[in-house]
């Protein structure tokens, strides 16, 4: 028989699913803190660098913002169309606090914030991941180069990206990690701040031509982003913001916006809970 000690070790390995990350006791790592605000970043999983062009570096969205008041914020479907939409496709749910604290501890448990050695591919030009979750130690991170990538790594640094990537999947699919009525109703985001960042319009391909858009929103094209060459950028709020989303919805990516004669490229990012202007762009 038995020793009845062993039972809760067997019965937790037992309920283990691969490709999942288990909760453990979290005492002496950090846990979820009880005094989050409301527009705190809580959990966060977003791509850094790689060869991408500073337009994309600029409007680059995190994979996944969690926040304190249970709002959950990422990347919807996108649609397989060139010129794609000009207004990227994020959604919003919102979950309970026991739902807040179980993520907490899965991003614990999978190692966020760990002295742990993950390696580094032989590979060029890929984005790093960047996880970050905030628990009553204070704010963890982890960013790991290349984390699809397991070649020319030893058995353990290939064991730990997966518990990343992991991680990584249980945020993006709440409704599996948590429960379809757990993980709340996903519904579109509407910011209350909008990002644009422009450059000269250069005109399209043959056969890209669009129809010119009149830009309602403030005067373009904006003040300088940081050292990221040729670009600029300008906070949209209030009463622009509504008129600038309306015309949006009716652009794509190479819609040229047309000012006071002159033409524009516009690339549009929705600032998040935690964002405030453009500066937060290129921090």
């Amino acid at each position: 028989m038995l020793p009845l000690a062993l039972l809760p070790v067997l019965l937790l390995a037992a309920c283990a699913q691969p490709g999942t990350v288990e909760v453990t006791d979290q005492t002496d790592q950090g846990g979820a803190r009880t005094n989050y605000r409301p527009d705190e970043v809580v959990l966060r999983i977003e791509h850094l660098g790689g060869f991408v062009s500073p337009r994309t570096l600029a409007t680059r969205l995190p994979v996944v913002s969690v926040y304190g008041d249970g709002r959950v914020i990422s990347d919807g479907p996108v649609i397989l169309v060139y010129p794609g939409p000009a207004l990227p496709n994020l959604l919003e749910r919102r979950i309970g606090v026991t739902e807040l604290n179980r993520l907490v501890a899965m991003a614990v448990e999978a190692g966020v914030g760990s002295e742990t050695d993950y390696g580094t591919p032989p590979v060029t030009d890929l984005p790093e991941t960047r996880f970050t979750v905030s628990t009553t130690d204070g704010v963890r991170t982890t960013t790991v180069y290349a984390l699809e990538v397991d070649k020319g790594l030893t058995a353990e640094q290939v064991a730990a990206r997966q518990k990343l990537r992991d991680l990584q999947n249980a945020l993006t699919d709440l409704p599996t990690t948590l429960g379809a009525d757990a993980a709340g109703e996903e519904r579109p985001y509407e910011p209350t701040a909008l990002a644009a960042v422009t450059s000269p319009y250069v005109g399209a391909e043959e056969g890209l031509e669009q129809p010119e858009i009149a830009w309602p929103g403030p005067a373009l094209p904006g003040e300088p982003l940081g050292s990221l060459p040729d670009l600029r950028c300008l906070t949209v709020t209030g009463d622009d913001l509504a008129a600038v989303l309306e015309a949006a919805a009716g652009a794509n990516t190479l819609t040229p916006w047309v000012w006071e004669g002159e033409r524009w490229l516009v690339a549009f990012r929705p600032l998040l809970p935690d964002e405030s202007s453009c500066a937060d762009l290129h921090k």
